[in-house]
C-alpha cells in the first residue's frame, strides 16, 4: 500500500483551523489532533455536491450515518452493531456528558485511567459527577489496565468508568481479555462502562481493536460506546459523533435522551460522516495507516538519534505519540522550553494527569521531513 502523502506546508498554513492558527509560522505545530492529509476523496465529493446545493439547513432525522457506521464496523472490526441501537450528536465529549448525566447522580465517582485525555477531566464534573483516578499500569513493556485498582474504586462506590479505547495519548489498544474483565467487574457492582472509541479507525495492523461492547456479553450489558470519523478522517471541525448500545436497558438510556441531543449533530458532519464510513474510503484509509505506520517507526528511529534521553514505545493506534522527556531535566512540562527555544508546539503531558509530568505528546500525522525537522530541532536543544 502506497502511503498518503500530506499536504505540502504552504497549504498547510492556509487552513484556519486550531492547528494552523494558534502558533507563528515560525513553530512547527504538533499539538492538537489534526492530520496534515487532504480529505478522502469521497469526503470531499459529498461536501462539495452539498455546497453546490445549498444543502446547510437542519440535520434530518436519519441521515444514513447509523448505517454508514454499523457496516463500517462489521467490514473494518468484525463487529455486529444494530443501527437502531445508534444515535448521532455533535461530538464524541457531549456524548460522553450525555450519558454520563443519565447513568451517574450528582457528586457520583467516575473512574479515568490516567495518562489520559485532558477534556476527560473536564466533561464528568460538567455532568455533575467526580473524577476518580486509577492510573495506567506500566509493565515495562506496554501499558495496561489496573483492573485491581479498578475493582477497589468500584467497590468503594464509584460508580462509573470512563475508557479511552484505543487509549490517548499512549496509543494502547487495550486487549479483550482486559475489556472483558473490566466489563465483568463493572457488572459485579452495577456500573456501567462508558467507552470512547474514536481512534478505532487508526489501529495499525499489527495490533488488534476490541470493541468494548463486543468484548464480552457482559459489556454488552454495561457499556456505552462513543465514537467519530473525526480523528481518523479529519473531520472534527464538522460536528458529529455517534452514541451506541447492545443491550435493552443501555439502548433505553440513549434512546431517552431529549431530541435535542440528536438535534446538535451537525449536517456537513453527517454526510461527511456516511462518506467516510462507505467502503469507497476504505482504500484512502489503508493509505493513511500505511502513512502513520510509517511515521511511528521513523519517529522511534529519530528519537533514538537525535534524543536519545527519550523514553517512547510505539503505539497500537492513531498518529499521537507519548514521549517521556524526564531524563532531560526540562521540568514537570518540557513541552514549555521545546516551544520557547526549538519553536516545535507539542502538546503539555501534565494535561493528561500527573503522570503525564516530564512527558509530551506529539501527533505525527504529518508529513515525514516535518517530523524529522521538529525531531531535529528538539535534538539540537538537546545538545545544547
Amino acid at each position: 500500500m502506497t502511503p498518503l502523502q500530506a499536504l505540502p506546508i504552504d497549504q498547510l498554513r492556509e487552513r484556519s483551523s486550531t492547528k494552523w492558527r494558534t502558533y507563528g509560522p515560525d513553530v512547527i505545530p504538533m499539538f492538537v489532533a489534526e492530520t496534515d492529509f487532504p480529505l478522502a476523496p469521497a469526503i470531499t465529493q459529498r461536501l462539495a455536491r452539498a455546497v453546490a446545493l445549498g444543502d446547510t439547513g437542519y440535520t434530518p432525522p436519519d441521515p444514513g450515518i447509523r448505517d454508514a457506521f454499523a457496516t463500517f464496523a462489521r467490514r473494518r472490526f468484525g463487529w455486529a452493531v444494530d443501527p437502531a441501537r445508534v444515535r448521532s450528536t455533535v461530538d464524541v465529549m457531549m456524548g460522553v456528558v450525555e450519558i454520563l448525566r443519565r447513568v451517574t447522580k450528582p457528586g457520583d465517582r467516575v473512574i479515568v485511567t490516567p495518562p489520559v485525555y485532558p477534556p476527560f477531566y473536564d466533561c464528568v464534573p460538567e455532568a455533575d459527577a467526580v473524577v476518580e483516578r486509577v492510573p495506567l499500569r506500566d509493565t515495562g513493556d506496554r501499558w495496561e489496565l489496573d483492573l485491581a485498582g479498578i475493582e477497589a474504586a468500584l467497590a468503594d462506590g464509584a460508580r462509573a468508568v470512563l475508557l479511552c479505547n484505543p487509549h490517548n495519548p499512549t496509543g494502547t489498544a487495550h486487549s479483550r481479555e482486559s475489556l472483558a474483565e473490566l466489563a465483568h467487574i463493572a457488572a459485579a457492582h452495577d456500573a456501567v462502562v462508558v467507552s470512547d472509541e474514536i481512534h478505532a479507525p487508526l489501529t495499525h495492523r499489527d495490533a488488534t481493536f476490541t470493541p468494548f461492547l463486543a468484548a464480552s456479553d457482559e459489556a454488552a450489558q454495561v457499556g456505552y460506546a462513543v465514537t467519530s470519523a473525526s480523528k481518523a478522517y479529519n473531520l472534527a471541525g464538522l460536528k458529529c459523533a455517534l452514541m451506541i448500545t447492545a443491550s435493552e436497558e443501555t439502548t433505553r438510556v440513549v434512546r431517552d435522551m431529549p431530541a435535542e441531543v440528536e438535534w446538535r449533530t451537525g449536517l456537513f458532519g453527517a454526510l461527511a460522516g456516511v462518506a467516510a464510513f462507505s467502503q469507497e474510503s476504505d482504500a484512502w484509509l489503508d493509505a493513511e495507516l500505511a502513512a502513520l505506520d510509517a511515521n511511528r517507526r521513523l519517529l522511534a528511529d529519530l528519537l533514538a538519534e537525535h534524543v536519545p534521553g527519550a523514553r517512547f514505545r510505539i503505539p497500537d493506534a492513531g498518529f499521537l505519540a507519548w514521549v517521556d522527556l524526564s531524563a532531560l531535566g526540562w521540568g514537570d512540562n518540557p513541552a514549555t522550553k521545546i516551544l520557547r527555544e526549538a519553536k516545535v508546539a507539542l502538546h503539555f503531558g501534565p494535561h493528561f494527569g500527573d503522570e503525564g509530568k516530564g512527558h509530551v505528546r506529539v501527533n505525527f500525522g504529518c508529513d515525514p521531513d516535518l517530523l524529522r525537522e521538529a525531531v531535529a530541532r528538539i535534538g539540537a536543544l538537546a545538545a545544547s
